[in-house]
């Protein structure tokens, strides 16, 4: 009987270091967590380095047929923001095919990036991508299905 009440002697002072852990666990990510100014930290701000293979995956997802798209342009990684937020936005515009074929005409997409992964397309990206400066993108128009 002695052997239980000590080993439930130390289940207390275990349990209590265990609780003061997890409280100083949780304060930190609470401290880390974003206070709605995340484009100031640089961690959700890194510019994206791959980015067009990542548009270019993201594209292949989104468009209903990726094939035969024509005059594709693309502009450099910038700071813009997005919502509340600054993020790293790449414009692209494109000419993709409609679903019943024949083409839909020219479309402006912004890519966000967050933490230099790619995030999302905004798909009225006039805000976002307004003064931008474009070049050749020839392998968005290089797609297959």
């Amino acid at each position: 009987m002695h052997g239980c009440r000590q080993s439930a002697g130390l289940s207390g002072i275990s349990l209590a270091g265990l609780g003061l852990g997890l409280g100083l666990g949780l304060g930190a990510c609470a401290h880390n967590a974003s206070s709605g100014d995340d484009g100031a930290n640089s961690e959700f701000n890194t510019p994206p380095a791959d980015y067009r293979r990542e548009i270019l995956g993201a594209m292949h997802a989104y468009l209903n047929d990726p094939t035969g798209i024509r005059d594709a342009e693309i502009a450099e990684p910038a700071p813009r923001t997005v919502g509340n937020s600054s993020r790293y936005v790449v414009c692209v515009r494109f000419n993709a095919k409609k679903r019943g074929g024949g083409y839909a005409g020219e479309k402006e997409m912004a890519a966000v990036f967050m933490v230099g992964r790619f995030d999302r397309f905004i798909d009225k990206a006039q805000e976002p991508c307004a003064g931008a400066n474009y070049a050749p993108f020839p392998e968005l128009q290089k797609l297959s299905r």
